[in-house]
């Protein structure tokens, strides 16, 4: 039997975590929260509820951190799909069926808010909006990709095709690092549009990456970062199974 697990990475959510999760469980039977380290009461919240699985790291680590535990609880547990979904109550949990639906002949499927317009769309703060297209065009460009969205955090994923993935970046460039391991593996890729839903809250990246310019440097740093990780893997390994053919 197929199962499918919804994975949400929560810090300081106190706000948005109950409705976020009242909403999801409609949509989801098997819902994983990552409480990375909030302090805000969200992880009191969480503790009083029975319906939710929890996986509590003491101190914060980041968003990337988050999601590479998500995926690993899916591996441990035996799951087959696993769907995430930001609790920030930007991303629609009724979203969850079809993205499900849409990853049975895929590795990967990325909500995009840039894919086509759909009703009910608000607009993105401009430098976010620059910041997202400016690495999404790079991403396409190195990488042969043709995506509308790098940073979309719903997205489906067959938990097999994550095993293959060996990610390390943990915080907001995680996806990035995803993206590249996900085109060197041939892991197969497709967007669906979701809206495009900003909320007036100022979100912090952390520290000095709260500068537009210094946040996208450093993401093209991951960028590149990874792409040399994978090509300096790939001579390693053509050095090894050369040395063992003349051997042999």
């Amino acid at each position: 039997m197929v199962s499918y697990l919804t994975a949400l990475p929560v810090f300081n959510e106190a706000e948005h975590v109950q409705p976020v999760l009242d909403e999801v469980l409609r949509y989801s039977n098997h819902v994983l929260v990552v409480d990375d380290g909030s302090s805000d009461g969200t992880r009191e919240i969480l503790t009083a509820r029975n319906d939710v699985r929890v996986l509590r790291h003491e101190v914060n680590q980041g968003y990337g951190a988050a999601l590479i535990s998500a995926f690993q609880y899916a591996h441990d547990h035996h799951f087959d799909f696993v769907v995430t979904i930001d609790c920030d109550g930007q991303h629609e949990p009724q979203r969850i069926p079809q993205l499900f639906a849409e990853c049975h002949d895929v590795d990967i499927v990325s909500g995009s808010r840039y894919l086509k317009p759909l009703d009910g769309e608000s607009r993105p703060p401009e430098q976010r909006r620059r910041i997202n297209q400016t690495v999404t065009a790079t991403l396409n460009k190195k990488l042969g990709l043709n995506l509308t969205d790098a940073f979309c955090g719903l997205k489906a994923y067959r938990v097999g095709g994550l095993r293959r993935l060996r990610l390390t970046e943990t915080g907001y460039a995680m996806p990035l690092e995803l993206w590249v391991q996900a085109a060197h593996m041939g892991l197969q890729i497709k967007e669906v549009a979701v809206p495009l839903i900003y909320l007036d809250e100022k979100r912090s990246f952390g520290g000095e990456l709260d500068d537009a310019n210094t946040r996208l440097d450093y993401y093209n740093l991951v960028i590149d970062r990874s792409i040399a990780e994978l090509s300096h893997q790939d001579e390693a390994c053509h050095a090894t199974c050369w040395d063992r053919k003349n051997a042999e």
